[in-house]
């Protein structure tokens, strides 16, 4: 039987998409896209890069996403910026990310309910 990804945010990135008027519903689109393997870059270790449009425009001038993504399982927003602002994340937070992924990749679903409890975790709800 399929599983459905579920999807997070840390709060980090919660505070970023508030600040950028990203909705979860860009969010949703974009995890999509990379279960249909349109994934916009693909750093290993589970980690992958997409894009997300700003409203009005084309998502190349928009945001990016860091996702730490466990296919067919769950996967967490933890870094977005603007490609206006920077052109790329550095080679020290790609190996920071990849750490991270080691981590919450097989993290217990104890644990994400204590991070959902204390908001270090917000999940993004799909209503269809």
């Amino acid at each position: 039987m399929y599983k459905r990804l579920k999807i997070y945010k840390n709060s980090w990135f919660d505070r970023f998409a508030r600040k950028n008027n990203i909705e979860d519903k860009d969010l949703i689109v974009a995890v999509e896209k990379a279960e249909k393997g349109l994934i916009d870059a693909d750093l290993g270790g589970g980690i992958i890069k997409q894009r997300i449009a700003r409203k009005g425009q084309s998502s190349s001038k928009g945001y990016r996403a860091i996702i730490i993504f466990k296919k067919e399982d769950k996967c967490f927003f933890v870094f977005g910026y603007s490609k206006s602002e920077r052109d790329n994340i550095s080679t020290n937070e790609e190996i920071e990310f990849k750490k991270v992924a080691k981590i919450m990749s097989d993290i217990s679903e104890d644990k994400i309910s204590e991070l959902l409890k204390n908001s270090s975790l917000i999940e993004v709800e799909r209503h269809d």
